[in-house]
């Protein structure tokens, strides 16, 4: 199967407000695929729909190539998530949780088992101690643990290193990496970390106000040689229109605080330069940056020229 979730059209309203907006993609198998947006762009909201936590108001969500309503606890079987943090139980053991976790899925586990998935998450050795004494870190890799306990082909996680310190980040990122690179697990993974959706995702989708910007593979949509470019002058919103009618007016992205957004290739910089000297326009700093955050913030804040990145 090439494609384990494939959604299209989907839509979710709540009274006057559409929190999901005509929304398709797909999600490849054995792949970690990274789910972006700003806060209340959707995210929840579409993970809550494949989970059948909430119904759609309209359009279609097949996973496993059948079709989610129709085949819930079949799909649903083969799933394992996590919404926001994990509920645990913190006066018993992480093997305690584990038990309990197996128990309410319907599976029969050995011991040996549970101690391999808390061998997985780098747990073994806290396996019998208190969750209450464990970090945030470590309770968010048990809770992924508790997720993996029934074997699923599809993992869901939502905001995976929210209010984690640095080090927890990269003991979730290394774990997200290895189930997918070594146990074949597919991911699908909402994160506001840009940074580190450009470490472990294979492709991505980036969302805005219920809208799907972009989707595709990382390295087609972030080409370290494209650069994102804020140009600061002493007038911005006059060099803003200045430029929607000028030689430079393919690579204008937007506004963003106080300053213009382009994007272009970085061995166009220097032409972009002599083109505003030719427009008399007042530099105060033109500043490359060349990251996902960079490229995220292009997209959600020049939305009326999202389809040149597009195309």
């Amino acid at each position: 199967m090439s494609n384990i979730i494939e959604v299209k059209n989907l839509t979710k309203e709540f009274k006057e407000i559409r929190a999901v907006d005509n929304l398709s993609f797909s999600v490849a198998a054995g792949k970690v695929y990274g789910f972006l947006g700003q806060n209340g762009a959707g995210k929840s909201t579409t993970i809550r729909m494949l989970l059948t936590l909430i119904k759609p108001s309209s359009g279609s969500i097949e996973i496993f190539g059948m079709n989610l309503q129709q085949h819930r606890k079949e799909i649903l079987s083969q799933v394992g998530a996590i919404i926001e943090r994990p509920d645990l139980y913190k006066y018993l053991t992480a093997l305690e949780n584990l038990r309990i976790f197996a128990t309410m899925s319907g599976i029969k586990i050995t011991e040996k088992k549970l101690m391999d998935q808390l061998e997985e998450v780098g747990l073994a050795d806290r396996a019998n101690s208190l969750v209450k004494t464990y970090s945030q870190g470590m309770k968010q890799r048990l809770g992924i643990a508790t997720a993996l306990v029934h074997n699923p082909k599809l993992i869901i996680l939502d905001e995976p290193t929210n209010g984690l310190d640095p080090q927890g980040i990269a003991d979730i990122r290394n774990l997200i990496i290895r189930l997918s690179k070594e146990s074949g697990k597919t991911l699908l993974i909402s994160s506001h970390l840009l940074s580190e959706m450009e470490l472990i995702a294979d492709s991505m989708l980036i969302i805005d106000k219920g809208k799907k910007l972009v989707e595709g593979n990382v390295n087609d949509l972030f080409d370290p040689a494209e650069t994102v470019v804020e140009l600061k002058t002493t007038d911005d919103a006059a060099v803003f229109e200045q430029l929607q009618t000028s030689a430079l007016q393919k690579y204008v992205q937007g506004k963003r605080n106080d300053c213009v957004l382009l994007k272009l290739h970085r061995n166009e910089v220097p032409f972009v330069m002599k083109e505003l000297v030719k427009m008399d326009v007042n530099v105060i700093s033109l500043h490359s940056k060349h990251s996902l955050e960079d490229y995220f913030l292009s997209l959600t804040t020049g939305h009326s020229h999202v389809e040149a990145i597009k195309n």
